[in-house]
């Protein structure tokens, strides 16, 4: 366990976008061609679009695409008019941006950095956040709350994709609980062992009182929220919701 646990990470989603991982596969040209025209959707969550109604106006809107690289939000968004910037410290994922941006022929701002350290950006700079689930890769997200609220201008929106916690207790096959929550490999001398042999990463479950009432604490008004499941596997097939995501704005 000497190695920072973000930099493991790192390395892994790095790994597992030259794999095929799904989450690092960019959208089409006629995707993008699509969003132009305002046909479009994007995901916080494995299945569920984000209700349209949930995000700012887009035109001229700067957003930040936070743990969100991959070619797959930030094309549509720009698409829309709207200028962005991505923060991620996966090199594979800022990779995919830049490829996308290329093919189409617009601009969009990199930044490689790990979102547990303040965000490299002034007060209130954006005008929407988007945070597909990611944060299972960190142990603690009140930091990154806080540093959602002071860069998003006032009257902002924080989207984020949760995840409950429900799939770290299970098997591979989602037949058995194994593990007993909190999952936190950092607090497990075996879990993080599994976690490395495997190729997991280091990942976390969070509460609810972490990932909704640390919004909260932060200064954040929630306005919605829904369920979603893995979208594949036993607990999708039993219609077990297994994330969440939730629309919040800076007051």
């Amino acid at each position: 366990m000497d190695k920072k646990y973000t930099e493991v990470n790192s390395k892994c989603i790095d790994k597992w976008v030259e794999e095929g991982w799904e989450w690092g596969q960019p959208i089409s040209h006629e995707v993008f061609e699509k969003a132009r025209y305002n046909d479009w959707f994007v995901l916080l969550t494995p299945t569920k679009p984000v209700p349209k109604d949930w995000f700012c106006e887009m035109k001229n809107a700067q957003i930040l695409g936070l743990a969100s690289g991959g070619g797959q939000q930030m094309p549509i968004f720009t698409a829309l008019g709207a200028k962005c910037t991505i923060l991620d410290y996966s090199e594979k994922q800022l990779f995919k941006e830049k490829e996308v941006a290329e093919r189409e022929n617009y601009e969009i701002k990199l930044v490689k950095a790990d979102m547990t350290n303040p965000f490299p950006f002034e007060d209130e700079s954006f005008d929407l956040i988007f945070h597909p689930v990611s944060n299972c890769y960190i142990e603690d997200v009140l930091p990154v709350w806080k540093e959602c609220y002071r860069v998003l201008k006032k009257g902002g929106v924080l989207l984020a994709g949760l995840d409950n916690g429900i799939n770290y207790a299970f098997d591979d096959e989602e037949k058995m609980i194994i593990h007993k929550l909190p999952f936190n490999p950092l607090k497990d001398k075996q879990l993080y062992e599994d976690s490395i042999k495997n190729d997991w990463g280091i990942q976390f479950s969070h509460t609810i009182e972490e990932q909704i009432g640390e919004q909260l604490q932060a200064g954040f008004v929630l306005t919605n929220i829904y369920q979603d499941t893995n979208g594949v596997g036993r607990l999708h097939e039993f219609n077990v919701p297994t994330f969440y995501a939730t629309r919040a704005i800076k007051k």
